[in-house]
């Protein structure tokens, strides 16, 4: 298949408003139907709720996609409408007390750098179980997951160029490059990923599974909305760009063999066998000219790069028990089975 055939330009740039999941999303689903006209949300109960439960992680990723591509008959107003936005800043308070409450604290950049590099011996991760023991099944519901983060792959992180300097602005747009196709949109790591899910028989409409994937994934990304949002959260951000880019190498090689093993085309595998060179790279420049660079002018920004690292891997080790907790009771981790895959997608 061409890269023309994949192309996600055809796409509809919205996607449909999702189902609620309980009051509070109920609330912003139904609000964004209408016109805004700037009247108060109830927030009362906004603190008693689950930081990350389904509702409110539904409704916050709600928030944050109006700053994306928004949503098929949506007004645009909403985006920046007060009312919102305050709403909003009460559910990011309740999410990120919880982060900073879970997540290992400090200020040792090096040291949380390098626990990353650390893997145990044998490993039991979400990676190793796709490569030893995943069906394809599992591997699809896998790529469903995933499909919330890696559509908008290197979005959110472009929202802290504006507010990085010298070494490290010029450096983070270097990585930034790589992760938008070096120019080239059918190598962009979104492009590549819509051609996985092509090749395994899923949308690779953005957004498509949002209404199936549970929380653990999508607090994930509301993660990287919120610290890409707020300046003040630009340690954070890099923090957690790094976490990812640190963290990829060795897991995309596993997950390469686990489709070898499977017999999956060259089309799902591409984006993975990307990632191990690319990350590998992209490791040493974010940890040397963007951390070190960006701690070298702001050096009271270490405790924010250090909680960046750590609720990554707080967030990560969510999403990795919930699927191996259902895919060794042979049960699905989505909210609803994924159809059969059809012969021909």
């Amino acid at each position: 298949m061409t890269p023309s055939a994949t192309t996600g330009d055809t796409q509809p740039l919205a996607h449909a408003l999702p189902v609620p999941r309980g009051p509070l999303s109920e609330t912003v689903v139904t609000a964004l139907t209408r016109r805004p006209a700037s009247e108060p949300f109830p927030l009362d109960a906004v603190d008693r709720i689950d930081p990350y439960g389904e509702d409110l992680t539904l409704a916050l990723h709600t928030c944050y996609e109006l700053h994306y591509r928004g949503f098929d008959g949506v007004d645009p107003l909403w985006e920046w409408d007060p009312e919102l936005l305050r709403l909003r800043a009460a559910m990011e308070h309740v999410f990120l007390t919880a982060l900073r409450a879970d997540a290992e604290g400090g200020d040792d950049v090096s040291a949380a750098l390098d626990g990353l590099l650390v893997e145990t011996v044998p490993g039991d991760g979400v990676s190793h179980y796709l490569r030893d023991s995943a069906d394809w099944e599992q591997m699809r519901e896998y790529f469903a997951h995933r499909s919330v983060y890696h559509l908008k792959e290197a979005d959110p992180h472009a929202w802290v160029i504006p507010r990085l300097q010298g070494q490290a602005k010029a450096s983070l747009v270097a990585v930034e490059f790589d992760e938008f196709g070096g120019g080239r949109a059918e190598r962009a790591h979104s492009q590549l990923f819509v051609d996985l899910l092509v090749g395994a028989g899923l949308s690779p409409a953005y957004l498509h599974y949002v209404d199936d994937v549970p929380a653990p994934a999508i607090a994930i990304v509301n993660l990287m909305s919120m610290c890409g949002l707020h300046r003040r959260l630009r340690g954070a951000l890099v923090g957690h760009f790094a976490a990812a880019e640190i963290t990829t190498a060795p897991s995309a090689q596993r997950i390469a063999q686990a489709l070898d093993r499977l017999g999956a085309g060259p089309e799902c595998t591409l984006f993975f066998t990307e990632h191990i060179e690319a990350d590998a790279v992209h490791e040493q420049v974010l940890r040397r000219d963007v951390i070190g660079d960006l701690l070298r002018r702001e050096p009271r920004l270490a405790g924010d790069v250090v909680f960046g690292i750590a609720a990554t891997e707080l967030l990560e080790g969510r999403l990795a028990a919930h699927l191996l907790g259902a895919w060794r009771s042979r049960r699905t981790s989505l909210r609803r089975a994924l159809p059969e895959q059809s012969a021909g997608f």
